[in-house]
């Protein structure tokens, strides 16, 4: 468990350091006295030892002989036991992009996908101890994590849009999702993921052509049910205008045919040239 760690201020030592200094060569120059010159300088070499900055959303976990001692966050110019293991661990935000990957959806549709998370460490007793490489960790867990979420669900759902949440159609549930399971697995080495989300989404080049061909029908098909929609809605418009108004009746023969012309001019893809009747509705 992470806890603080509260070093000596490097300024004082460095003026002991400075007086040691001062005394071995007062001690050669002076008194002559080896001894004491000799300690002061081995004294000096030692205390130099132990001097230590931090920068801004920086830390170092501070270890004596394998035993962890605590972690310093504070920023400044610092000093320690000089046999102290001082590991210097970032507490910036990264981003990390991965590479596209070929996975199955949950109908078994290959799809190449990436992601991209934003993480920084939160704790820097488990970044620096659970785990032996925190920055290869989270790229081995995205990628397990992108896996697992993709085959929980269909790339796109051609049936029915409302049945379910698809890949390309439910980003920010999928996001959300994605930036849940990360959390999960990179709290064991104190990480806190900030943000993630997909990067990259599309299909397998060896059936992206056949989905693309695919998703072209289903917009024809949508497009030809409203225009039959619409077709139908002025027809019953145009009917109904026509016997309210008295101004032709019509028989259910005759209704059947100019329901069929209409249809057929409404529905057309190409532009429809009339035939007028100049004699009888009979002829």
């Amino acid at each position: 468990m992470e806890k603080t760690f509260k070093p000596s201020s490097g300024y004082l030592y460095l003026l002991i350091l400075l007086a040691l200094i001062v005394l071995g060569i007062m001690g050669v120059t002076q008194f002559w006295y080896p001894e004491l010159t000799g300690l002061a300088f081995f004294t000096a070499l030692l205390v130099s030892t132990g001097f230590f900055f931090i920068n801004p959303n920086s830390s170092r976990v501070i270890t004596l002989f394998g035993k962890y001692k605590g972690t310093v966050k504070d920023n400044g110019f610092f000093w320690a036991n000089p046999f102290f293991t001082k590991k210097g661990i970032s507490l910036r935000a990264r981003n990390f992009e991965s590479e596209r990957i070929k996975v199955n959806d949950k109908r078994g549709n290959p799809i190449l996908i990436s992601v991209i998370t934003v993480w920084r460490v939160r704790d820097a007793y488990k970044a620096a101890f659970e785990v032996d490489d925190y920055a290869s960790f989270v790229k081995l867990q995205s990628d397990a994590a992108v896996r697992s979420l993709v085959g929980q669900y269909s790339y796109d759902n051609f049936d029915d849009h409302q049945t379910e949440i698809t890949l390309r159609s439910g980003l920010q549930e999928i996001n959300h999702a994605l930036e849940h399971a990360l959390s999960e697995r990179l709290a064991i080495a104190g990480i806190e993921v900030m943000e993630a989300r997909i990067g990259y989404l599309a299909y397998a080049e060896e059936i992206a052509s056949a989905m693309l061909k695919r998703q072209q029908a289903e917009a024809i098909v949508a497009a030809r049910h409203k225009i039959v929609e619409g077709a139908v809605s002025m027809v019953e418009m145009a009917l109904t205008d026509l016997a309210g108004k008295n101004i032709v009746h019509f028989d259910d023969e005759k209704k059947a045919t100019m329901v069929s012309n209409l249809m057929v001019v409404l529905c057309s893809d190409k532009e429809v040239i009339p035939v007028v009747n100049t004699g009888s509705l009979y002829q």
